[in-house]
């Protein structure tokens, strides 16, 4: 899918949305152009790499796509988190063999073969035997012996090369480690005055860690709570019911979990999500050989077509954009991936597996009642105006048969509206009464080739206009051939 300067960029053919990161193969204005006409609907800038100024020219990038291609803009800003690390060894590495033991301690002296600095108190006061410590990613294991406030004493279990600075999980262990890191914070204050659209928080452990994170963004940007710690598995309901929206972090997940126990995670996250009516974006790993490839392997197709016969409103590209070879590529093929997944006639059955539980309100009974009214009358698209976002959450929720076409007054609404799937968002004047509605429903479907001459749409709109929350209106109408036309000389 190509547009041209002047073009608007139409509607994807596709509902579930790509979210791509981007990085030193994808920090240049012309790539991230590329990404967006290849299938990119938001992009991703993490934090954990280069500095301010980078983001920052990010930023203006991708804002200025949204000028060219007349289409709001997304942008997600992922927090670090908290980072467990080993000390440093003598002579930069140290080989653990297997079955000896091994010594943390929060000595600052260079490690060796026997023992290394691991300086974070909160684990000394945390582990107890038969914990596990993995180091690197998990390619080096050890099992807890004896622990106390300042020497942790461990078998190794799977040995190997540790290096400086290794990263450290503790799996089945709540840390007593704040989500939020000093960095974090500033981190955070730099997104939203650059108005980030959505605030990724890393190391979500517990709903407190959620709700502090709220405290300090307030409404000025959505967050999503990263879901790779095991810990947060035990109190996902409240986590997601905090957030306004979840990430299946794999590969995190796939670290501290024996990997066979992360598809069924990943299958209940995104059911759970959908219960909350919550958007959700399965990450990592998806395409990860298009790093160095320019095709992917047919298990990472499969993959990625899990993903979206799960349900997901959105699924992720990280180094496959950030890093890779082939970035415009990895968008391409999973652009290609979704379109077929989606045309496949039992696609909209396997969606609907995870039944949504309505709640007792004219909102969503309206939401439920348009995706059936939409199916009845062979609809084309569903239009809404929303001022929060929240009729659109609804009707996404139910995973309608054709797209929707949400309008709002606000700019940030119709951004974050980016993740939501079978979302075409749209930046427009509110209207004033219920004829205008009708009319810009209407003349806007047509416009953005969702509708044609002779179909129907299906409308949804709170009345008093403006009012967040207030939807309780349904209507259905057909176009008429010329209806565009007659309406050119109108302002958006």
């Amino acid at each position: 899918m190509t547009a041209s300067a002047t073009d608007t960029l139409p509607p994807r053919a596709r509902k579930v949305k790509i979210l791509a990161t981007l990085g030193p193969a994808s920090s240049d204005a012309k790539t991230i152009r590329k990404l967006m006409a290849a299938g990119a609907d938001a992009f991703r800038i993490n934090m954990s790499h280069g500095d301010k100024r980078q983001k920052a020219r990010l930023v203006e990038a991708i804002r200025g796509l949204e000028k060219e291609f007349h289409r709001p803009t997304t942008i997600v800003f992922d927090l670090q988190g908290p980072k467990l690390r080993v000390g440093h060894f003598e002579g930069g590495q140290a080989t653990l063999e297997r079955g000896q033991r091994f010594l943390f301690d929060r000595d600052a002296a260079p490690g060796s073969s026997e023992r290394v600095q691991l300086p974070h108190p909160e684990l000394f006061q945390s582990v107890n035997p038969g914990a596990h410590i993995l180091v690197d990613d998990g390619k080096v294991r050890l099992k807890v012996l004896k622990a106390d406030d300042n020497r942790i004493e461990a078998e190794v279990v799977v040995g190997g090369r540790v290096s400086d600075n290794k990263g450290v999980n503790v799996p089945n262990v709540l840390l007593p480690i704040p989500a939020l890191t000093k960095k974090d914070r500033s981190d955070l204050e730099f997104a939203l005055e650059q108005r980030a659209d959505w605030i990724a928080l890393s190391f979500v452990q517990r709903p407190e860690d959620v709700a502090e994170a709220r405290s300090l963004i307030g409404e000025r940007a959505a967050l999503m709570a990263k879901i790779e710690k095991p810990a947060a598995i035990d109190r996902l309901n409240d986590i997601i019911a905090l957030a306004d929206g979840v990430m299946v972090a794999r590969g995190d997940l796939g670290v501290e979990l024996p990997p066979e126990e992360v598809p069924p995670l990943q299958n209940r996250i995104v059911a759970c999500a959908r219960q909350f009516g919550k958007p959700v974006v399965v990450a990592t790993q998806m395409l990860e050989s298009m790093i160095t490839s320019p095709t992917p392997t047919r298990a990472e197709v499969s993959d990625v077509a899990t993903a979206i016969y799960d349900g997901a409103d959105a699924v992720m590209l990280s180094a496959e954009s950030a890093a890779g070879q082939y970035p415009v590529e990895a968008v391409a093929m999973m652009d290609r991936i979704a379109v077929s997944v989606e045309r496949d006639h039992t696609y909209q059955a396997r969606v609907h597996f995870t039944q949504t539980q309505l709640e007792p309100t004219t909102a969503d009974a309206l939401a439920g009642s348009a995706r059936q009214i939409a199916s009845t009358v062979s609809a084309s698209a569903m239009v809404c105006y929303t001022s929060s976002g929240s009729t659109a959450r609804r009707i996404a929720r139910e995973r309608p048969p054709v797209p929707l076409l949400a309008m709002s007054a606000s700019i940030n609404t119709s951004r974050r509206m980016g993740l939501l799937w079978g979302v075409h968002a749209v930046h427009t004047r509110d209207v004033a009464s219920f004829e205008e509605m009708v009319e810009k429903g209407k003349r806007m479907a047509l416009r953005h080739s969702l509708a044609q001459g002779g179909q129907r749409i299906v409308l949804m709109a709170g009345i008093p206009f403006g009012t967040a929350g207030s939807t309780n209106v349904l209507h259905v109408v057909r176009l008429i051939g010329d209806e565009l036309e007659r309406h050119s000389s109108t302002r958006k």
